[in-house]
């Protein structure tokens, strides 16, 4: 596994945060119930699908699904 470095971690963290707010359906997330749209929102900021899905009440499959129909990539 390759080292990163600090810094190269954060500039990858904000590469991958904006492709997701560059595909993200905006109208699709505000039609959705406030719980579900918390978790997208946080996801597009964080990545962090674990956690968003636990917010979202549902497990990680049911997730995904979501973030496709939202047209929100997931960038491992």
């Amino acid at each position: 596994m390759k080292k990163v470095s600090p810094e190269e971690f954060r500039r990858e963290e904000e590469e991958f945060r904006e492709i997701r707010r560059k595909h993200v359906n905006w109208e699709y997330i505000c039609r959705q119930p406030p719980r579900i749209r918390a978790a997208l929102e946080f996801y597009v900021e964080t990545g962090d699908i674990r956690l968003a899905s636990c917010l979202a009440g549902l497990n990680i499959s049911a997730f995904r699904n979501i973030l496709r129909e939202a047209n929100i990539p997931v960038i491992c």
